[in-house]
């Protein structure tokens, strides 16, 4: 039975890879093995076909059969929201009705390039509640990638209006005081929404400590997420902070523009994640230079955490 995504989501949502063979070709052996390694990890939820999940560059019957394959293997264990996003309403809707028949928990749809005012935003996100009836939604506020910026005034009336939208994806930059006057503003909606924040997870313990409920990226040791995230729930954000600053090095590493998923898909094959690091073009494939460096980030990650008595884990 699959989990519907509500307001009360928290926890670590994590995004997950599209997995590709060498030459280019959906990869869902190293699909299904990627879910079964983050289960392991203990993430709350996942998200594919986001922005990391490369969907632009999927055709939708792989789309279709990507998507398949994912909630197949999950089960039902965790909720599952979907990317689907699209330039045609009828051609997301359509999209997030099938996904949600498969086993989805919910559709994350972000504004389409191009709108300038706020009325044109609440026009745009009014049409797709309609389109999509009661299937929870997660709006994504991603100003750097769409270009389309959501005042907080703006999110608060979405979500008084709309019961259907359950979680903010909080990703504006810089966005610590916008993610404040959000949750501030809760008694404006009616109702206290979930808030998953993205940015690669770069300010994600200022984010928990201004009131985020979670993650919700990709960041490829989920891991440290699940415990950072849930030691801040618990009430112990100094040991998730220390926690946190051994990964940093890596964490800033993968944030950088253009290369950050050819990190990230290097860094889950060398775990035994996936087979291939391969990005789709337009993408970024890593160089001798590239590989050097990540190897010397992995090994200092992993002296650091031997020194604590840790370890990272590896895919079974």
């Amino acid at each position: 039975m699959a989990k519907l995504l509500d307001e009360s989501a928290k926890g670590v949502y994590i995004i997950a890879a599209t997995p590709f063979a060498d030459d280019g070709a959906l990869d869902l052996p190293s699909a299904e093995k990627m879910v079964d390694f983050y289960l392991a990890c203990g993430v709350t939820g996942m998200t594919i076909l986001g922005v990391m999940g490369e969907a632009p560059k999927l055709s939708p019957q792989e789309s279709i059969q990507f998507a398949e394959t994912c909630l197949k293997r999950v089960a039902g264990k965790v909720p599952v929201i979907v990317g689907v996003s699209a330039a045609g309403n009828r051609n997301l809707g359509n999209f997030a009705k099938k996904v949600m028949d498969m086993g989805a928990g919910g559709v994350m749809v972000a504004p389409i390039a191009g709108l300038k005012t706020e009325e044109q935003i609440e026009g745009y996100y009014a049409a797709i509640a309609k389109e999509l009836g009661d299937i929870p939604v997660v709006v994504q506020d991603y100003p750097q990638l769409i270009n389309v910026h959501m005042s907080v005034g703006l999110l608060d009336r979405l979500f008084a209006q709309f019961p259907s939208f359950k979680v903010l994806k909080h990703e504006d930059q810089p966005g610590l005081r916008k993610l404040s006057k959000f949750r501030a503003n809760a008694a404006k909606h009616g109702r206290r929404v979930s808030i998953l924040v993205g940015n690669s997870a770069l300010y994600l313990p200022q984010e928990m400590r201004r009131g985020a409920d979670g993650a919700n990226t990709g960041f490829a040791y989920p891991e440290m997420l699940v415990e950072c995230v849930n030691l801040f729930l618990a009430g112990k954000p100094e040991e998730a902070e220390d926690l946190y600053d051994l990964y940093l090095p890596v964490v800033r590493h993968e944030q950088q523009m253009g290369m950050g998923l050819a990190v990230r898909k290097e860094v889950l094959r060398r775990r035994g994640v996936i087979k291939s690091n391969h990005v789709r073009a337009p993408g970024y494939a890593m160089d001798a230079d590239d590989h050097k460096e990540l190897d010397q980030l992995m090994a200092r990650l992993e002296r650091k955490l031997a020194a604590v008595g840790r370890a990272t884990k590896t895919a079974a």
